[in-house]
C-alpha cells in the first residue's frame, strides 16, 4: 500500500464510514459496491492514497467514464489537495466561494467543511457563502483576489491586464494568479456535475 495522504479533514471523517445512502437523486453513478475493473482499481488508489474510507460522490460522477475519473483524481490530488502557489487556505476560499455562488450546495458545504479544516472561521466561511467582499473577516488582499475569482467566473471574457495589475500590486504573484484561474475554472465544472447529477449536501458543516 502506498503511503497516505495526512490530510485532517479526511482523518475527521473516517467515523462517518459506513453510511449506505444513495450518492445522486438526478443520475445513476457508480457506487462503490458496483465497481469493477478500473473503476475499482482507482476507488482503492483514492481510499488507499488518501486514507478516507469511503469515496466521495463526485468522484463516483466522474466514475461513469473511467478515463475521465483517473484524470480528475491526478488533477484533484496535484492541484487541488496539495499545496502549490496557493496555499490550502487559498484554494478552499476559492472553491466554497465559487460553489456558493453556483448554487451547488454539495461543493458549498465539502470545501467550507474542507477550508474549516484549514483555518478558515465560521465568520471567513459565511462571508464566503454571502458573497460578501466587504468583510472584515477577509483581508485586503483576500477581498482583491475573490474580486477577481468573481470576475472569472461570470465575465471572463472582461478580465483585462489592469485586473491582472491589481492583483499583483496586492502581492499576488503571476503564479498564484494562474493557479486561482485554473481552480475557479475547475470548480465551475464541479458545480454543474454535481448539481446535474444531483448530489445532496453531505452536511460537514455540522459536524
Amino acid at each position: 500500500m502506498e503511503n497516505p495522504l495526512i490530510l485532517p479533514e479526511y482523518q475527521r471523517l473516517e467515523p462517518r464510514a459506513g453510511s449506505n445512502a444513495r450518492s445522486s437523486v438526478n443520475l445513476a453513478v457508480i457506487e462503490e459496491c458496483e465497481a469493477v475493473g478500473e473503476v475499482a482499481a482507482l476507488y482503492d488508489h483514492f481510499r488507499n492514497r488518501f486514507g478516507r474510507p469511503q469515496v466521495p460522490g463526485i468522484l463516483k460522477c466522474f466514475a461513469t467514464h473511467p478515463p475521465l475519473l483517473r484524470h480528475m483524481m491526478a488533477l484533484s490530488e496535484s492541484l487541488l489537495f496539495a499545496e502549490g502557489a496557493l496555499g490550502r487556505r487559498n484554494k478552499e476560499m476559492i472553491a466554497t466561494f465559487v460553489s456558493s455562488a453556483n448554487e451547488c450546495a454539495y461543493c458549498t458545504d465539502s470545501h467550507g467543511y474542507f477550508l474549516s479544516m484549514h483555518g478558515g472561521s465560521r465568520e471567513v466561511i459565511c462571508a464566503l457563502q454571502a458573497a460578501d467582499l466587504v468583510s472584515p473577516e477577509l483581508t485586503a488582499a483576500e477581498r482583491v483576489l475573490l474580486a477577481f475569482v468573481q470576475k472569472v467566473s461570470f465575465h471572463s471574457n472582461e478580465v483585462t491586464a489592469a485586473d491582472i495589475e491589481s492583483l499583483r500590486h496586492n502581492n499576488w504573484n503571476d503564479l498564484q494568479i494562474a493557479e486561482c484561474i485554473h481552480i475557479t475554472a475547475l470548480f465551475s465544472t464541479f458545480n454543474r456535475v454535481a448539481n446535474a447529477f444531483g448530489l445532496p449536501s453531505q452536511r460537514l458543516l455540522e459536524l
